[in-house]
């Protein structure tokens, strides 16, 4: 990029000339949010214009090479449209696992046709994928999974179950640590992908204190994995008993995308929506706009992290920092929200209330400090690998 004024003026004009008005207003919830698939339904014609415009031009995947579906920009021009589109309240067009984890992961370990293949369905949003990780009795210790991939010569049969599949039942496609090789616990599992549809896959949604289920319960009985999907596109990213290393690469991406609620996507400040409400509240008014200093100070911090992890220059525990800051953030967030509404904010059911939002918010982000690595392993993590501290 030569001239990064001339990018963000140009950038700017396209924005304000094809971004629908309503995609310039917050998205009222998982409903109302495009996820993309083969199942899903656009909620508006306004919704499909924004995603099928920003895919045409790479800008749903915006630093992904052109080739992949990606929109070929540098890490700054990258910046500048992420910029931009904050600055005019611009949703994301698409939100998908496949962008924010697999994607990253087929990036580094995937094969030249995995890239071609899959990168860019995820990028035109016709792959809406699941992360098959955890299971019943491996959670923190993950390398103790036991779903099983049986060798079959051109296919595996896989048998097991995993369990805080998000979007489960939802989705197309998994990507999932199946154990390949039984002696070995860490290069014994293989990185598979492999379509929900396949005969022996069945969902079930696991109901939440909020009254909402996007987690679900897998399981898998005997489910054929072809080993090719076409003329060398592997089931398999990276090396066979080596899924562990494209795990772990993953994992930070997936740390970092749920670090992110802590910067509550760069919009405005949680003070300014309660502006008026909090003349009589002086005691919250200060709570809040310490909040709001402790938010911008993040967004910067995460500015900094992504510049660094994207060129190989973060500490490789450095995700699990952001993971813990971001998560108690975003729940410090919600907390906020619940005092400012008083016992208004406790109401389950009514239409005024869009069915109890705040309240059922605010429940989900006790899950939080658990997805994607509890806060206490998070924080042993900082302590041993960054921080250098003496193990008890």
């Amino acid at each position: 990029m030569t001239d990064p004024e001339k990018f963000r003026s140009e950038t700017r004009q396209w924005l304000e000339a094809n971004c629908p008005a309503e995609m310039r207003r917050p998205a009222r919830g998982d409903d109302d949010t495009c996820w993309g698939g083969r199942n899903f339904v656009f909620q508006s014609a306004a919704q499909q214009q924004w995603m099928e415009m920003m895919a045409a031009r790479g800008w749903t995947v915006p630093d992904w090479p052109a080739e992949y579906g990606g929109g070929g920009l540098s890490v700054h021009e990258a910046k500048i449209l992420r910029s931009e589109m904050a600055k005019l309240g611009c949703r994301s067009p698409l939100n998908s696992f496949g962008i924010w984890m697999l994607g990253p992961a087929l990036l580094k370990f995937g094969s030249e046709a995995q890239k071609k293949y899959f990168l860019p369905q995820i990028a035109r949003g016709e792959i809406r994928w699941c992360q098959g990780y955890s299971e019943p009795g491996s959670g923190s210790d993950l390398v103790s999974l036991q779903t099983f991939g049986e060798d079959k010569n051109d296919h595996y049969v896989v048998n097991g179950s995993k369990i805080w599949t998000s979007y489960a039942d939802k989705s197309d496609w998994i990507f999932c640590l199946v154990r390949t090789n039984k002696a070995d616990k860490y290069h014994g599992i293989s990185f598979l992908l492999y379509d929900m549809q396949s005969e022996g896959v069945t969902t079930k949604p696991i109901l939440l204190i909020s009254g909402n289920s996007p987690f679900c319960e897998t399981f898998f009985d005997n489910v054929k994995v072809p080993k090719e999907y076409a003329k060398g596109v592997s089931s398999v990213v990276g090396e066979v008993n080596r899924g562990w290393d494209v795990a772990k690469y993953l994992l930070g991406h997936e740390r970092e995308m749920i670090s992110n609620m802590g910067g509550d996507g760069g919009t405005a400040s949680l003070g300014a929506g309660f502006k008026d409400a909090m003349e009589s509240e002086p005691v919250l008014r200060a709570q809040m706009a310490l909040f709001d200093v402790e938010s911008l100070a993040f967004r910067a911090h995460s500015e900094r992290f992504m510049d660094e992890w994207k060129s190989g220059a973060a500490h490789p525990a450095y995700s699990n920092l952001m993971k813990y800051q971001g998560t108690e953030l975003n729940k410090k967030r919600h907390e906020l929200v619940m005092a400012m509404g008083g016992s208004n904010a406790l109401e389950w059911d009514s239409e005024a209330s869009r069915g109890g939002k705040r309240a059922r918010d605010w429940l989900r982000t006790k899950a939080n400090s658990i997805e994607g690595g509890t806060s206490e392993v998070m924080l042993n993590v900082v302590a041993k690998r960054i921080l250098e501290m003496p193990g008890g």
